[in-house]
């Protein structure tokens, strides 16, 4: 059988049965993806004893593919959000992570010292414990780099073949102990984030008001610089019995009917300004005005402000909201489209499909991948992945690799959205479908190659040992972390397992916490943390091998 065939048919087989043992349940919990893991394993040793060997340097291709789709997808998801979310929480939840790993450092350090066990073993172990590729090449590296003899290069790896699987199976079990223990929903945390995110944006009113008689009569809409000052904005009007639309232009007078959309302090003020709340309604039934929400789908349209478009004007239209990513925002003259927007739009029936028709609206366009664009950013995020980063004092300059490089890059470009002709964009079917084939390639070919040693080592050798020791350094500082996140600092619960998942740069738990329920709550944690965490996994077994030879 050719090679890709057999390659091809061990990772069916592995995805097959790993899926399938994921779904599997035992008193409502599963292991989930990382059931392609185990599967790996006992394919690999399978293997073994079959004789069976596959091409090395086509495994080698698989993983690191699979999990650049993976972390790629992700940051595509996130990117939106996450600015915002880094101001809001960044701060705590990196020093929470930062805390992760300096506490698995530390029991890690003392399993050399007082446990006996060889600096290059505890290394290995260090880096499966912590499910860190990167860390086990730095570790291999500065081994290199201060003299290591052939046979103690060897041990990292058996090091960290079998830490690994329980540096997967341990995040998870500390994820449902935490939800067990304080009988946690993740559907409720969910409800929560999502009703925190919105808080946190000013959720959109509306009110009516009856312009006084006053100093206002005479200026344009447009030259009321309180409205921006109040985030508010005139969506429609009302004069002499007659709904219009307003525009930047129209000159106000005493006795029209002003229907104002933005936030509760905005309206308030505003109403002090000019006049006094109006019972009249201003509801486009039985007029010949309507309104329709029209997606923002054209790249002629994207990355302009409202006021550069002229939308108004040009159609005779009102814009008087725009939601993005779920949240409503009051769209004024400065507001840049994005990819995928929703817009408000007001006006006559035929204005409106006009006006439709230039912001595109287009459901195709909104369900099609953008297969260009995708591609350049995995190459940017590949460049940048291979950048060294020199840092004083240390033998090996650190790489982001490919798991940081293209997650970074990803979270960039879909928070930029556009450059041109080219749309960081993604549906979430199909965002989904990529992150899901990723992880399970990847977990597959992990999950194989360390088949083959993990059944020796454990029977033949330190295997139990090693694993103790690996097991310590997973749970300890997991557990550490997740009970003060969640008794002090109150950390939504999928944020918790986002900010583990993160901590420990391993995709597979993120994709378990993920599965439990459709939030963005685990994966804008973990991608807050993940560039510092990854920075200083590469960093530590450099620092343990200075410090500690």
């Amino acid at each position: 059988m050719p090679a890709v065939a057999q390659v091809m048919l061990m990772l069916c087989l592995v995805a097959v049965l790993g899926l399938t043992l994921g779904e599997a349940r035992i008193g409502g919990v599963g292991l989930g993806i990382g059931g392609v893991l185990f599967a790996g394993i006992a394919g690999g040793h399978a293997a073994k004893l079959a004789g069976i060997t596959l091409d090395a340097a086509m495994l080698d291709f698989v993983r690191e593919f699979g999990l650049i789709l993976f972390v790629y997808s992700i940051g595509i998801q996130v990117g939106p959000g996450f600015f915002s979310a880094l101001k809001r929480s960044g701060l705590a939840l990196n020093l929470m992570a930062a805390a992760l790993v300096l506490i698995s450092v530390l029991v890690a350090v003392a399993i050399h010292m007082i446990g006996g066990l060889p600096l290059p073993v505890v290394l290995g172990l260090f880096s499966g414990a912590v499910t860190n590729t990167p860390s086990l090449g730095a570790a291999q590296q500065v081994l290199k780099e201060v003299g290591a003899t052939p046979e103690m290069l060897a041990l990292p790896s058996l090091g960290y073949a079998m830490a690994y699987p329980f540096g997967i199976a341990g995040i998870l079990i500390t994820m449902l102990t935490v939800r067990a223990l304080f009988r946690l929903d993740p559907a409720a945390a969910a409800s929560a984030f999502e009703e925190r995110r919105r808080s946190e944006v000013a959720a959109l009113e509306t009110m009516n008001v009856t312009l006084r008689d006053t100093g206002l009569t005479g200026r344009t809409i447009g030259s009321l610089t309180e409205l921006g000052v109040c985030g508010v904005i005139v969506s429609r009007m009302m004069r002499d019995g007659k709904l219009r639309v307003p525009h930047d232009g129209t000159a106000l007078r005493p006795g029209d009917i002003l229907h104002l959309v933005g936030p509760k302090p905005g309206l308030t003020r505003m109403r002090a300004i000019l006049g006094p709340e109006s019972d009249q309604p201003l509801t486009t039934k039985g007029t010949d005005l309507s309104w329709a929400r029209v997606v923002v789908t054209n790249s002629d349209v994207l990355g302009k402000s409202i006021a550069a478009l002229n939308i108004q004007d040009s159609y005779d239209v009102r814009i008087s909201r725009v939601v993005r990513a779920g949240v409503e925002l009051v769209p004024d003259a400065a507001f840049r489209l994005q990819f995928g927007d929703i817009v408000n739009v007001i006006g006559r029936p035929d204005d409106i499909r006009r006006a439709a028709a230039a912001f595109g609206n287009s459901e195709r366009r909104l369900q099609q991948v953008h297969l260009v664009p995708m591609f350049l950013g995995i190459v940017v995020g590949i460049l940048l992945g291979s950048v060294p980063l020199m840092v004083p004092g240390l033998p090996a300059a650190l790489k982001l690799g490919l798991a940081g490089g293209p997650l970074i890059a990803a979270i960039v470009l879909s928070r930029v959205g556009h450059v041109g002709p080219l749309v960081w964009f993604m549906p979430p079917v199909a965002n989904t479908a990529l992150r899901e084939l990723g992880i399970v390639l990847f977990l597959a070919v992990v999950g194989f190659r360390s088949g083959d040693r993990f059944f020796d080592i454990l029977i033949h050798g330190d295997g139990l040992t090693w694993m103790a020791c690996g097991a310590l350094i997973t749970i300890i500082p997991l557990m550490t972390v997740a009970l003060f996140a969640h008794l002090v600092r109150r950390l939504n619960y999928l944020s918790l397992c986002g900010l583990l998942a993160g901590a420990m740069t391993d995709p597979p738990a993120l994709a378990f916490a993920g599965a439990m329920t459709p939030s963005e709550a685990p994966a804008l944690a973990y991608a807050t943390v993940y560039p510092l965490v990854m920075c200083l996994r590469i960093l530590a077994p450099q620092v343990m091998v200075l410090l500690l030879t």
